[in-house]
């Protein structure tokens, strides 16, 4: 395994919770600050943390079968902030999970691609 799929790995397990509090409070918070990013659509917002969570659950887990019930939790998650958003003042909205399924998915394929590239730095063998 290569020193960068190590350090991904590490940076991962360290970073997955804490993404998973900030996502949590970004889309429950009455009123979230306004980041204006660079596509000024907060579709992108949604693709990105779901995006960085997804590639961080499959760095940890690699291509295992218990990987599918992560991804699909985290997909279910989504949803499930997107239904409490309505108690919060906030408008729930289809298309914040269609943009948060998305960005799991192409986590997941994005990470899956990091965990199949051939060993950087290897030796050949002779």
């Amino acid at each position: 395994m290569s020193g960068l799929v190590r350090f991904v790995q590490t940076l991962s397990r360290w970073l997955f919770w804490p993404g998973m509090a900030l996502i949590t409070w970004g889309e429950l918070t009455p009123h979230p600050p306004q980041m204006g990013g660079p596509f000024g659509w907060d579709k992108v917002d949604h693709f990105t943390a779901y995006f960085g969570l997804a590639s961080m659950a499959t760095m940890v887990l690699g291509m295992r079968a218990r990987l599918t019930w992560a991804i699909l939790g985290i997909i279910l998650y989504g949803g499930t902030l997107e239904i409490l958003q309505g108690f919060t003042g906030r408008d729930p909205e289809w298309m914040d999970f269609v943009a948060n399924s998305i960005g799991a998915f192409c986590g997941l394929g994005a990470a899956a691609v990091l965990l199949r590239l051939p060993l950087v730095g290897a030796k050949p063998a002779d």
